[in-house]
């Protein structure tokens, strides 16, 4: 890998991981597209990285809901009121939305593992993604009334996230359109996501992080090619972010649909064309 398809690579992962159109997606379309052979080993470095820079965009850029959060389910717990305030209860319910996620990565993990580098699979799942979105546009259009995050809410919104696991699948796509399924504004569905994607990212990032360390012994000679990686991804994720969450207070996820039918019914052509007589 080089400079620039670190750098080109930090880019898309930085705008992917936050926009609806999936991350893990365009990691396997943009070497698929631009016909980049990359050794699996150094994508496997590549892709734990960037996803650590994206985490960290998102802490950082929610260090202060964050903050409150963490600091109002201790104080919580020492007083024996767990749910005695808004922010210790969101931390509880945000726990709650990642077990779902958890439990299916470790039973279907080698399932994933398998389908993770197939752009036919990630083209169809884009397809599934498009489809949750205008749905969810189309559900958000009938509502009279919108409803707090409730723990059935929390619950089915993390078992929208656990979708994301396959490649194509946006974890954001999912998540928005979960919340909005059970009556959430789009730009809270929004929000909630992103906080919910911190527990489920950091487990897998410590994950990986680890069978990095004890599995590619020539590690160091990657890291100055995958830092540029890393702090692209950081920048680029915290500006979409920022940009993101003003943009649902009035715009549709149409346009994120369009944008995911048209990659996925791309990218399932392309492979039935590399693969005609």
């Amino acid at each position: 890998m080089t400079f620039l398809q670190a750098f080109i690579l930090g880019i898309v992962q930085g705008i992917t991981e936050f926009m609806p159109i999936s991350s893990s997606g365009h990691t396997i379309l943009i070497p698929f597209f631009l016909n980049w052979q990359l050794p699996d080993k150094e994508m496997f470095i590549f892709n734990v990285l960037v996803e650590l820079g994206t985490l960290v965009a998102i802490i950082l850029y929610f260090r202060k809901t964050l903050f409150d959060i963490i600091s109002g389910f201790i104080q919580g717990l020492l007083k024996g009121q767990p749910f005695g305030t808004l922010s210790a209860r969101l931390g509880w319910l945000l726990i709650l939305a990642t077990i779902p996620a958890g439990i299916a990565g470790l039973l279907l993990r080698d399932l994933f593992e398998q389908i993770y580098t197939s752009p036919l699979i990630t083209g169809i799942a884009l397809l599934v993604t498009a489809a949750l979105l205008i749905t969810a546009e189309r559900i958000s259009l009938k509502m009279n009334e919108t409803h707090d995050i409730t723990v059935t809410s929390a619950l089915f919104i993390g078992v929208m996230q656990s979708l994301a696991l396959v490649p194509g699948i946006s974890r954001s796509g999912s998540t928005i359109s979960g919340g909005m399924f059970r009556h959430l504004k789009r730009e809270s569905a929004g929000r909630f996501a992103f906080l919910m994607s911190v527990p489920v990212m950091l487990a897998a990032g410590s994950l990986s992080t680890y069978q990095m360390i004890t599995e590619v012994p020539d590690l160091a000679s990657f890291l100055p090619i995958m830092a540029v990686g890393f702090l692209t991804a950081l920048v680029v994720g915290y500006l979409v972010i920022r940009w993101l969450l003003q943009f649902l207070v009035k715009n549709s996820l149409a346009y994120f649909s369009i944008y995911c039918s048209i990659v996925g019914t791309l990218t399932i052509v392309l492979w039935f064309l590399q693969r005609s007589p």
